[in-house]
């Protein structure tokens, strides 16, 4: 079976009524799971969305109404922290945490995180993404560790990417707009594959130049399904 993340993120603006709505479609269309970050002020410095990209971030204000929600659509939902203090918000809801490539590049090359130290204190799953092999490592193989292949490109093209030690990942994050970067890493045997959603393309939401819409989601785990079933 491969573990399929819908990652809402920062497509959802605030609004706990579009947030139910993306949670139903992704659980309707397959996924086991949704994402979405956690980050403040400090994480986004001087960007221009500031404001609005506030809003949807995982905080003391909404993290009770997001695990409401997603109790009541009945679908599990983990995030990625940015900041240390992050994770005792979400700890008491979560069964797992991502890492976005920026920290992951860190443990890549073996430099001390203090938001990794914090979440292996939880001994939860701890899923990272990673451009570069994770293969030299001290963490290769950490026990709580899941390494995602990403290319942090928005959006990235099938020649950004590079397949060639996917062996050394267990999964796959994408940025790709195409269908076969996803599919692929299935064939090669992703365990987690992470794919942006969004509810709306012709809308503004932050993040749609790399996401999928749910009419595409539901066709890319139709896929997925088949090649499982051909890879049985």
């Amino acid at each position: 079976m491969t573990f399929i993340i819908a990652e809402i993120g920062v497509n959802w603006d605030g609004d706990f009524e579009l947030v139910k709505k993306m949670m139903k479609k992704s659980k309707d269309a397959g996924c086991n799971a949704v994402k979405f970050q956690a980050f403040n002020q400090k994480i986004l410095g001087n960007h221009p969305e500031s404001k609005r990209l506030l809003k949807s971030a995982i905080s003391d204000y909404n993290v009770e109404r997001i695990d409401e929600i997603s109790k009541e659509i009945g679908i599990e939902w983990i995030c990625t922290p940015m900041y240390v203090e992050a994770v005792d918000i979400i700890e008491p809801y979560v069964q797992r945490y991502k890492i976005r490539t920026y920290d992951g590049k860190l443990l890549v090359n073996n430099r001390p995180s203090a938001l990794f130290d914090r979440l292996v204190q939880t001994k939860k799953q701890v899923i990272v993404s990673s451009e570069e092999t994770p293969k030299n490592s001290n963490l290769w193989k950490h026990p709580l560790i899941k390494w995602l292949y990403c290319v942090p490109k928005y959006p990235c093209e099938l020649s950004d990417l590079s397949f060639s030690n996917f062996n050394d990942f267990q999964g796959y994050s994408n940025h790709c707009t195409n269908f076969l970067a996803p599919l692929y890493s299935v064939i090669l045997g992703s365990e987690i594959v992470e794919i942006h959603v969004t509810d709306d393309k012709l809308k503004d939401y932050v993040d749609n130049a790399v996401s999928f819409n749910f009419k595409e989601l539901h066709e890319l785990i139709e896929n997925i399904n088949n090649i499982k079933k051909i890879l049985i």
